[in-house]
């Protein structure tokens, strides 16, 4: 039976595409699950990815991926900073978590360097655009191996 994923998105990430792609590129949300639900059956993982512009909702998920013994790839977008919430739900999580950014928030300006939610993560991939997820998801299996 396929280990469950869930990949949770952040808020405006439905935008991605069209939102500022002089930052974020032209790819969408769209195609990058659909690159991840095809990796991740590959990879012998149960994949379900969504994204809301709720922080209550994305906790509500976390709480589920831990009601289910799941493994989580977040990219919190706006909620990486300073949201307090989505990072009690997510220290819950007993599986790997991995925290993705399209962009390096390293080399962005305040308020986007520091991510509070990667004091939850199991690890951490920003800046390699949506090849990051597929990198994610590949961790993640390689996790769960061990």
């Amino acid at each position: 039976m396929p280990h469950p994923l869930f990949i949770l998105n952040g808020s405006n990430l439905n935008l991605l595409g069209r939102r500022e792609p002089e930052l974020y590129g032209t790819t969408t949300l769209a195609q990058i699950r659909s690159a991840c639900e095809s990796l991740a059956t590959e990879l012998g993982l149960a994949c379900d990815f969504r994204q809301t512009n709720h922080e209550g909702v994305l906790v509500d998920w976390i709480q589920e991926a831990f009601e289910k013994d799941a493994a989580v790839i977040i990219n919190p977008a706006g909620f990486s900073f300073g949201r307090v919430p989505v990072l009690d739900a997510l220290k819950m999580i007993r599986r790997p978590v991995v925290e993705v950014h399209l962009t390096n928030i390293h080399r962005r300006p305040p308020p986007y360097t520091e991510s509070l939610v990667s004091q939850a993560a199991t690890g951490v991939i920003c800046g390699l655009g949506p090849v990051g997820y597929l990198l994610a998801v590949r961790a993640v299996a390689e996790a769960l191996k061990a």
